[in-house]
């Protein structure tokens, strides 16, 4: 798992973003669907979404704002700006050319073995 660890930890802003793009949400809620969608790959705690949303507020990619809850609670959510659409745009153009490097790679090796 240590590799996989690794490969997340460069894609941890892209993920967040690309859940905040479908909607806002709170941290909370951002960490159950990552790691539903993961299956099982990694989990994410607390202690990894936390930094990056303040990072991404900080870089402009996220703005915030307090809504109370239906329990009356008030919580943080997290919105999605143009600035933090443009960077998951070009955060998915990495990975796709990063992807396709593996594969031309595999097969070049392939085709040699």
């Amino acid at each position: 798992m240590k590799n996989v660890k690794e490969l997340v930890g460069a894609s941890t802003s892209v993920l967040v973003l690309s859940v905040l793009a479908q909607e806002a949400s709170y941290g909370y809620q951002i960490i159950k669907r990552i790691n539903g969608a993961a299956d099982g790959l990694f989990v994410w705690q607390e202690g990894t979404v936390y930094p990056v949303l303040h990072k991404l507020e900080q870089d402009g990619c996220v703005r915030t704002q307090w809504q109370q809850a239906e329990t009356g609670r008030e919580r943080k959510y997290y919105y999605i700006t143009a600035q933090g659409r443009e960077a998951l745009s070009k955060g998915k153009q990495q990975w796709e050319d990063f992807h396709q490097l593996v594969l031309q790679l595999g097969d070049a090796a392939h085709g040699q073995a």
